[in-house]
């Protein structure tokens, strides 16, 4: 496996995600920021942030897939969130916890990072995923 992913002993925890990935490969997978559109470029989930991130992630497996990497491949995961607030969390969880056995995302997840942003790509857009794999 060209991934490892660990949380060292002494790291704060609980947290539903792994603090540190190792990867070793000769391949890198970077998937640009996915949104919530579909393959036309219609807006999906409008005003569901919850329904975004399920489909931003759907998206971002289809661009793993695209290099021939999984989301067991994944060393980092990047959340851009607009106009985050902590009552915002719920959903934003939801959205992933909906598409983990569907994808294949492991539990805990990778290493990530959620961002609060004022604004994305369009109005309606609410969250972006970007994802880097690395590949043996």
């Amino acid at each position: 496996m060209a991934v490892q992913l660990l949380t060292p002993e002494g790291m704060f925890a609980p947290v539903p995600y792994h603090h540190v990935s190792i990867a070793t490969g000769a391949r890198q997978v970077h998937v640009a920021g996915q949104i919530a559109r579909d393959a036309d470029g219609n807006p999906v989930a409008t005003g569901d942030l919850a329904g975004q991130v399920a489909h931003a992630l759907r998206s971002t497996a289809r661009g793993l897939a695209g290099a021939g990497a999984t989301f067991a491949d994944v060393v980092r995961l990047r959340f851009f969130v607009t106009n985050w607030s902590p009552d915002k969390d719920d959903d934003f969880v939801a959205g992933i916890d909906s598409v983990v056995d569907e994808l294949g995302i492991p539990r805990p997840l990778p290493p990530l990072s959620a961002i609060g942003v004022d604004y994305l790509f369009e109005p309606d857009v609410l969250v972006e995923v970007e994802a880097y794999a690395v590949l043996d």
